[in-house]
């Protein structure tokens, strides 16, 4: 690594020389040795005007670059630079390009070395890393990053960052490095030069074995310490004197204000665990949920000697228990506790699998750069958790191939220490306290073979998402992306995919009752085209029975599925028989294959992994194949089935689902009655001061289960002011058109008295759509930065996190936005509910719910919808006030919460609040005045 390097970073005017883009800031550090020796900077005159945004992205104006030299007077300087070194950027192929048109514009020939890019390297040496960003990377390597967007100070800092990725590199082990070195040819840059360089120099010195490595087929990895189970004496009282906990929880926040709701919360969780009886509990905002079920948690399972579960549904909240809660009780509490995460099979990787697919050499390149993330990160991972890693969306599909399998058919004595998962579940065997998520400890309730260890007691936090969730799992999906991925996975003989690989295997020695190779291949053939016929005819029923769908995201379609005597239904139902005798057929001529293969002696490495991957395969069929029954062969008159299509790619997204109608039966029997002691606690469970509704999802008996609703610690007079628009119409007596358009206007004179750092929840990504475009075209807000869910890029996270970087930005979101997003300070100031979150009529669970209601003589809006709009409108309020400090004003723009009978339900299940039915002006002036 003795080379020349030179880090250039550009600023242009656009993003193409070809379209009359021109350069107007060029950066170079050069780096020799590991340290930089030298830096070269230079404002340069465009000869056109700078576009707005661009000086608002650079601060680099037309003023300055009035009297800097043009291009063409400092092209010698830069060619001079990168004589005879690498050229190396952030995302190199941008700058590269750009460089390379403007010399030769300039009459030179421009740069044909090699490259490096410091984006690719980050992937490969950083994997673990949030984000690839230059700014996220240098925050992240204690980098100093002032001037972001200048090239002098972006390029400066991309030199310091490929030093430390060369560092990062120069640590590898050798055998890591040589299977690092194949790879590496499908790079876009020309890292290949520098491994083989480093392989040199290694291979000349004698390499000793990291102490915190060793090998395992092949692969180096992280050294997995065996646990020592010490067995504690101690004495442990609960702290159920006030002063006592008041003095623990000192020692945890040194400003600690008492919090009564919080004790309340304590003391009940631990009686109900030491009654062995359920609790539910609604703790408002601000309560200190998470410290209220922790201590008394902790507590009782170091008292018993036995593990609690806490389940949460976000991997958000479980990552703040880990990282913020716990380590903070470690340190204060009078003794020790293990606690754990656990995750399903599907996070963990399976060794054995990845070093069999290092084997394949015609991969695509997003596989070659996973591939090469992943042995980076082997000498790093002590858990093996898919999480851990930032995959692109193709690195995710190559992970379903090399992910944990179970292997019935090996003695795993000597792979188990090896093995991420056991390791996983050995650890959790030993621990005081687990978590997981809803869909884990779901998953694990209706498997034969349990993943959790033994435990009568649990904690559900964010409880509001457990029956939804139970639905889920109590149900099944069947959808052609992943029915065509299977079939794909195991190919025709001739595309040498896992048919062929077992094929080689079992070669000459097939018995008789095999089916033959050519007639197996014939009936995957034919498989394949029944695959389309089905989901081309399931389409074809979804489209007939069209409904509009633009509630949640635009261009999707949904429909009931609902077996009658017509000509479509009937079509789909035989098409159906077909695919599953057809994919029976296959299934079970692989099995014989299978169980020919585990009973043949002096299995190889390769032949072992192969049989990972058709244990799975086969795994992956039977599911499919139950599915196929329960949805369009022996459908349940207890459950509702309905097809989701993506119109943009009909075939392509098309998935058909079935729940049940009800999943509180599920749960009550399968979870609720077996376990001794289930805390479910949210803050949003109660409606009008009531648990009833929520009883009844879960399945919950007043008898074997007690109940409270512990108010939020927030002053809601003094931090709150909630308006309701008076002079909007009615949401439901005019078009869409003109509600937005009336909408649109009141947005505008909110944002402008808010300064931006207003949050807008929407029911309708239609709705969403059009009133971000209206506000967008009328050029009223072009000081604020506008984002929206669906339409400006990036995850949710993604958003939420520029929301905040802006000082004056506005975000417009619908479905998950509603929840799960904390916000503090002064981040955000207004929130805007546009309009009451009923779900709509067609939903399917709604639909069918509301039928059986009015069958048995009920008010299905009273009973079901209205009730769920009140949960979900209570959790949108909760994104505005996070803590003690924050002020803000709501604003809600659906009348019928003043103008129906029903409205008053939403207002009477808030806190104590001030509300005020306003104008547009009095709205502005209230705001003004509120937040000044």
């Amino acid at each position: 690594m003795c080379n020349r390097y030179v880090v250039v970073d550009l600023e242009t005017t656009g993003n193409s020389v070809k379209k009359g883009d021109r350069i107007i800031q060029f950066a170079a550090v050069v780096v020799e040795n590991g340290s930089i020796i030298d830096c070269f900077s230079t404002i340069i005159n465009p000869e056109q005007p700078i576009p707005i945004f661009i000086e608002e992205l650079t601060g680099i104006n037309d003023e300055m670059v009035k009297d800097a030299p043009v291009f063409s007077e400092v092209a010698p300087r830069i060619v001079e630079l990168l004589q005879g070194a690498y050229f190396v950027a952030h995302n190199v192929l941008f700058d590269i390009s750009f460089l390379q048109d403007e010399l030769i514009m300039a009459g030179y020939d421009g740069f044909y070395g090699s490259v490096l890019d410091t984006v690719e390297m980050a992937r490969i040496l950083l994997p673990t890393s949030d984000s690839f960003k230059l700014s996220d990377l240098a925050l992240q390597e204690g980098l100093q990053h002032e001037r972001p967007h200048q090239a002098d100070s972006d390029a400066y800092v991309t030199a310091e960052l490929l030093i430390i990725l060369f560092n990062h590199l120069r640590c590898l082990p050798l055998a890591t490095l040589k299977q690092l070195y194949p790879l590496s040819h499908g790079l876009k840059s020309d890292l290949n030069e520098i491994i083989e360089e480093l392989i040199i120099k290694k291979e000349s010195s004698i390499e000793k074995m990291p102490y915190d490595l060793e090998k395992y087929n092949g692969l180096y990895i992280r050294k997995i310490e065996q646990e020592d189970v010490k067995e504690e004496s101690l004495e442990i009282q609960y702290p159920f004197d006030e002063e006592i906990k008041e003095q623990l929880l000192s020692k945890l926040f040194p400003s600690y204000e008492k919090r009564s709701g919080q004790f309340q919360m304590m003391d009940l969780i631990f009686q109900s665990f030491q009654d062995e009886q359920h609790a539910l509990i609604e703790a408002g905002t601000g309560v200190g949920k998470s410290l209220g079920y922790l201590i008394p948690a902790i507590f009782h399972a170091k008292l018993k000697r036995k593990p609690v579960i806490i389940s949460t549904y976000t991997t958000q909240l479980q990552e703040q228990l880990l990282t913020k809660e716990i380590p903070l009780l470690n340190r204060v509490l009078p003794f020790s506790f293990k606690t754990v995460i656990m995750k399903g099979k599907s996070h963990y990787l399976n060794l054995d699998r990845f070093a069999l697919s290092l084997q394949d050499f015609d991969d695509n390149y997003d596989t070659t750069l996973t591939k090469m993330q992943i042995l980076v990160w082997l000498t790093r991972t002590i858990a093996g958790d898919k999480d851990e890693l930032n995959l692109s969306s193709g690195g995710q599909l190559f992970w379903q191939r090399i992910q944990f399998v179970d292997r019935p058919f090996v003695n795993n004595k000597g792979r188990n220490q090896f093995d991420f998962y056991l390791k996983s579940r050995r650890s959790a065997l030993n621990a005081d306290i687990i978590i997981v998520n809803h869909s884990l400890l779901l998953t694990d309730m209706r498997a034969d073979e349990k993943m959790l260890p033994a435990s009568d007691y649990f904690i559900i936090d964010e409880g509001h998402h457990l029956e939804k969730t139970a639905g889920k799992y109590f149900g099944l999906q069947f959808d052609y992306a992943t029915v065509r991925y299977l079939l794909q996975q195991l190919g025709l003989f001739e595309q040498k995919q896992l048919l062929f690989k077992i094929e080689q295997i079992v070669g000459n020695s097939q018995k008789k009752d095999f089916v033959s190779q050519t007639k197996l291949n014939e009936k995957v053939s034919q498989l394949l085209f029944e695959m389309d016929q089905l989901f081309n005819l399931i389409s074809m029923y979804a489209k007939k029975r069209r409904q509009q769908k633009s509630h949640t995201y635009p261009s999707s379609i949904q429909c009931l599925l609902t077996f009658d005597h017509t000509k479509e239904s009937q079509a789909v139902i035989g098409e159906a028989e077909r695919f599953l005798f057809l994919l029976l057929d296959v299934t079970n001529a692989l099995k014989k294959r299978y169980e020919w293969l585990v009973e043949k002696e002096h299995k190889t490495v390769n032949q072992k992994a192969i049989l990972d991957e058709l244990t799975l395969w086969i795994q992956k069929a039977e599911k499919i194949i139950y599915s196929i029954r329960m949805l369009f062969i022996q459908p349940s008159s207890e459950n509702v089935s309905w097809i989701e299509i993506d119109t943009r790619s009909r075939q392509n997204r098309t998935t058909v689902f079935t729940q049940p109608i009800h999943a509180s039966t599920g749960l009550k029997e399968h979870f609720f009655e077996k376990k001794k002691s289930v805390i479910v606690t949210s803050a949003t469970l109660s409606i009008k001061g009531s648990l009833k509704y929520m009883m009844e999802r879960l399945g919950l008996d007043s008898t074997t289960c007690s109940q409270a609703i512990i108010p939020t610690s927030f002053d809601y007079q003094k931090q709150l002011q909630l308006i309701v628009s008076k002079d909007l119409p009615e949401v439901n007596a005019v078009s869409l058109e003109e509600y937005v358009s009336a909408i649109g206007e009141h947005i505008i004179s909110i944002a402008e008295a808010t300064k931006g750092r207003l949050l807008i929840l929407f029911t309708s990504y239609e709705m969403l759509k059009q009133t971000h475009d209206l506000i967008k075209e009328s050029g009223f807000l072009q000081d604020y930065s506008i984002l929206a869910h669906g339409i400006s890029s990036g995850s949710r996270e993604r958003l939420i996190r520029n929301f905040q970087r802006f000082d004056k930005a506005i975000l417009f979101g619908t479905s998950s936005f509603w929840e799960g997003i904390d916000i503090p300070g002064d981040d955000l100031s207004g929130l805007i509910i546009v309009r009451l979150p009923f779900s709509p009529p067609d939903d399917p669970i709604t639909a069918v719910r509301s039928q059986q209601i009015k069958a048995n003589g009920g008010n299905s809006f009273y009973e079901y919808s209205l009730p769920e709009a009140v949960i979900r409108f209570k959790q949108g309020f909760g994104r505005l006030i996070r803590s003690n400090q924050d002020k803000g004003v709501m604003i809600i723009f659906d009348q019928r919460i003043i103008s129906t009978q029903y409205g008053k339900v939403f207002l009477q299940s808030l806190p104590v609040v001030r509300t005020n039915a306003l104008t547009i002006d009095e709205t502005v002036r209230t705001i003004e005045q509120w937040l000044k």
